[in-house]
């Protein structure tokens, strides 16, 4: 039985609370957030108890740790679970510096403990098998991918003056995934990207739509399309085109029920949102986290993936604002 505690009580730490109440092989034994009320709540359902990070860090009954705390508090918190000996499952992004992450990285290689970074996607069950069938050959090898993801509408402005911006709080995702389907490392960047859905999203500094090209050292191109707004909903998809065929991951619907009559067809809205969307991800990432953690095998993504993916993040945004390419 892994013993795990969650820091932070948010949504985020919900989700994976809930995954952990269903699992046989883990359980959450501490919960902590800087709101009492939040950590109370979410120990009363879990059955764990209620510690400050310090308290649980230097618990040796803890086994891992969950960061899902804001990112400002990442870089503190991966410093001391590594310096106590816990494995560390660490919401994206791991710092919005490349610097601190790489300091992250060496306390958590110096002190040899497991370090995931939580990068949900890559275990989506469509975007899994997806992966699977291109490693297949069934479509020969990659030649364009192409990824589409649109909120269905912006976040409060007040997150969004901390969230380090579209590319780094929400295309981060979608980097990642270009990584993980390219099979190689993207070598040039270009991006570009506009204010169109909420001028205060501009006045704070950042946009709320954006595309990014990627291409890789033997050619395969990688296309980005981002929107902080889609008027019909939660838009997730994916397209893979190989030398012999094409694979496509749609939309999450509502339910696959279809209209027919008069006026045409019409299916149902597509899932709300990235929770709903993407619950059966958060179950099975954290399952493979906590099977690592009992086999002893290497968790992924790993921290070098969540630096990587911040690097291709910094780029994006560098090259939207000054219109120059990037080499990578």
């Amino acid at each position: 039985m892994i013993n795990i505690g969650i820091l932070g009580c948010g949504r985020i730490g919900q989700v994976h609370g809930a995954t952990l109440r269903g699992m046989t092989t883990a359980r959450a034994v501490s919960v902590a957030d800087a709101m009492p009320e939040a950590s109370r709540t979410l120990a009363q359902t879990l059955g764990a108890k209620v510690q400050t990070p310090e308290e649980m860090l230097a618990d040796p009954g803890v086994d891992a740790v969950i960061i899902g705390t804001p990112t400002t508090t990442h870089y503190d918190l991966i410093h001391q679970a590594a310096a106590a000996g816990k494995a560390i499952f660490c919401e994206k992004p791991i710092d919005l510096s490349v610097d601190r992450i790489h300091e992250c990285l060496a306390a958590v290689r110096k002190a040899g403990v497991p370090f995931m970074t939580a990068f949900n996607r890559r275990f989506d069950p469509n975007f899994a098998h997806l992966k699977r069938q291109i490693e297949a050959q069934v479509i020969g090898d990659v030649e364009i991918v192409t990824i589409l993801s649109r909120d269905p509408a912006p976040p409060p402005i007040g997150y969004v003056k901390t969230s380090g911006g579209i590319f780094r709080d929400m295309m981060i995702h979608d980097l990642d995934m270009a990584r993980f389907l390219l099979g190689e490392e993207p070598v040039e960047l270009t991006a570009a990207a506009s204010c169109l859905v909420d001028p205060e999203i501009g006045a704070a500094g950042d946009f709320d739509t954006a595309v990014v090209t990627l291409k890789t050292a033997s050619g395969k191109l990688c296309q980005i399309s981002n929107s902080r707004r889609a008027t019909y909903g939660y838009d997730q998809r994916i397209e893979v085109h190989g030398s012999e065929g094409m694979l496509r991951a749609d939309n999450m619907l509502e339910t696959t029920v279809e209209l027919s009559n008069a006026s045409g067809m019409a299916k149902s809205p597509t899932q709300p949102f990235f929770l709903e969307r993407y619950a059966a991800a958060y179950r099975a990432e954290m399952e493979h986290f906590v099977a690592a953690l009992t086999s002893g095998s290497t968790v992924t993504p790993t921290g070098e993936d969540g630096l990587r993916a911040q690097m291709l993040a910094d780029a994006a945004d560098a090259a939207a604002r000054d219109g120059q390419p990037r080499r990578l």
